[in-house]
């Protein structure tokens, strides 16, 4: 079998070095970063001394594995001869990170990873409308607005509202609703500008009323998307969690504990907040109703999965909340997400979503963080992947940058951070990155996205601290749609910003599967499809690398 690098917390290679055959497994034990460091660079040096023998004992041996050997070698020299160049061979890297097998992608919301022409397309099949202009006195009727139901539209109100082939006709009206629909060309020319953070976040507002169209639709292209660029298995975010208890046409149900929550706020008694949290959470599942409402939407989640996975490709939904609804809203929600994950298969894990810096989300966070914990003891297995930290210095008061990593693990009992930008402003800093090595909690890097929202890139990036600290991290989109780019651009990012050896650059493609949510049998399976992968990958790059070398001896 060709050698590979599974383990979180070695250190880069020299670029030119072969990919260590299976690492051991990370160290867990939590100590000081800079003893966790000096571990970290001497087991490298000694994996890259020892013999592939001694790294593999249960390696394949024989011409077959000494050719895979020599794939490997090559493919790392090709890559570290692209990176290494001065300037950068981007065109080459560009098609070298489009072929590599990337694993998964685990930071993934289905709504924001649809291109707004997609959104377009649905609009025109719904029989839907966008609106050209604002319309006083027309309900919704805002500028780049979707109207679902035309028919009932003032007359008057009507010629305002264009159908898709009518958008697509009118040239510069589609190119400014594709800029308000995601972030093209936000950055590229002058034009009056939203602050990119509310840029962002607007687009969902706008799309909104056609994501839910057709999910079946939806995840179909998100499928081919993921095969044609090497990737085997999304973890996305596909619906938020049903709210338990609210009241309905059926009858009140729980709303009054629901209220009760909400009546408490932030700063609520332990003993009272538990009380109120017991209360809803018994009355919920002593409700049919709720059950019902509960199989509804886990029967919507395994019809929009149907018929997508196969021996190339794997789909697993997370569930989560918004964080800036009220706090009973977002409690009934995060129950009947555990809930959910608890009852089926397809929904692997639970997470929170919404602005961070906004001002409910501050308010309530550490609220929102004592309900995770709450629920995750009522029941215990339920996996968490938390937005925690997406802050920077200057979008809240320095204060609400100090602990929200921390609590996130700590309290509510996260496996895995997505964004974790503000690792740097959080209190006892070289501790937290301990914890997390030691913990073996993956941050989610999220660079077009990180770049786009919170202007942080390159060295300002605390990726470059997760990686000399040994804490596992995974490269993922985010938003793919909204940022209009893919997985393969993410690592092309990666590679080219810090330059990892090709152990490292392979190494996050493993730990994309590894820390996924997936079962264990169902990870050992994707770890032996991504060997098989690599294999061909590997062999590929040799044979391109050879053809190219060829070329430019014969061109010089």
């Amino acid at each position: 079998m060709i050698a590979l690098l599974r383990s979180a917390a070695f250190a880069d290679p020299p670029p030119t070095a072969p990919v260590p055959s299976r690492a051991p497994a990370p160290c867990r034990a939590a100590g000081a970063v800079t003893r966790a460091l000096t571990a970290l660079a001497g087991a490298a040096l000694l994996v890259l001394a020892a013999p592939a023998a001694a790294r593999d004992a249960g390696a394949a041996t024989g011409p077959r594995a000494a050719a895979a050997s020599r794939d490997e070698a090559a493919t790392a020299r090709y890559y570290a001869a692209l990176v290494n160049a001065s300037p950068q061979r981007l065109a080459e890297l560009t098609a070298f990170t489009t072929q590599l097998p990337k694993g998964g992608d685990l930071h993934h919301h289905y709504s924001g990873a649809l291109y707004a022409e997609t959104y377009l397309d649905w609009v025109g099949k719904a029989g839907a409308c966008v609106w050209r202009d604002d319309v006083p006195g027309v309900a919704g009727a805002q500028r780049f607005h979707i109207a679902t139901a035309p028919a009932t539209l003032p007359e008057t109100a009507r010629e305002h509202c264009l159908s898709a082939d009518k958008v697509i006709a009118d040239d510069r009206f589609f190119r400014q609703l594709l800029m308000t629909w995601s972030d093209k060309d936000f950055g590229n020319h002058p034009h009056d500008a939203l602050p990119p953070d509310e840029q962002f976040f607007d687009t969902f507002g706008y799309f909104g009323p056609i994501s839910g169209w057709s999910y079946r639709d939806g995840l179909a292209q998100l499928r081919q998307r993921a095969l044609d660029e090497n990737v085997q298995y999304l973890e996305t975010m596909l619906r938020s969690g049903p709210k338990l208890g609210a009241a309905s046409a059926d009858g009140p149900h729980q709303q009054a504990l629901i209220d009760r929550i909400s009546a408490l706020g932030p700063a609520a008694d332990e003993g009272e907040l538990i009380a109120a949290l017991a209360a809803l959470a018994d009355a919920v599942e002593a409700d049919p109703a709720n059950r019902a409402t509960l199989d509804h939407y886990l029967a919507q989640l395994a019809e929009a999965h149907a018929g997508l996975d196969d021996e190339r490709f794997t789909l697993r939904f997370q569930t989560y909340v918004t964080r800036g609804n009220p706090a009973g809203d977002v409690f009934a929600s995060l129950l009947g997400s555990f809930l959910a994950a608890k009852a089926s298969p397809l929904v692997v894990g639970v997470n929170i979503v919404g602005p961070e810096n906004g001002h409910v989300a501050m308010r309530d966070y550490a609220l929102h963080m004592r309900m995770f914990r709450f629920l995750g003891q009522r029941y215990p297995g339920v996996k968490l992947a938390l937005h925690a930290g997406e802050l920077v210095l200057g979008m809240v008061p320095p204060e609400g940058l100090q602990d929200h990593i921390r609590q996130a693990v700590e309290v509510a009992g996260a496996r895995r951070i997505g964004h974790g930008i503000d690792l740097a402003h959080e209190r006892r800093p070289w501790e937290l990155l301990d914890e997390l090595r030691a913990r073996q909690v993956a941050i989610e890097i999220n660079l077009s996205s990180n770049d786009f929202i919170l202007g942080v890139k390159g060295e300002a990036h605390p990726l470059v601290l997760y990686r000399r600290a040994g804490v596992p991290y995974v490269i993922s989109t985010d938003d793919a749609g909204v940022s209009r780019n893919n997985l393969s651009g993410e690592y092309a990012l990666f590679a080219s910003r810090y330059r990892p050896g090709y152990a490292q650059l392979k190494q996050a493609a493993y730990s994309s599967l590894r820390h996924s949510f997936m079962s264990e049998a169902d990870k050992a399976e994707q770890l032996r499809r991504l060997d098989a992968r690599y294999a061909a990958f590997e062999a590929s790059v040799a044979r391109a690398a050879r053809r190219l070398d060829a070329g430019g001896a014969k061109a010089r």
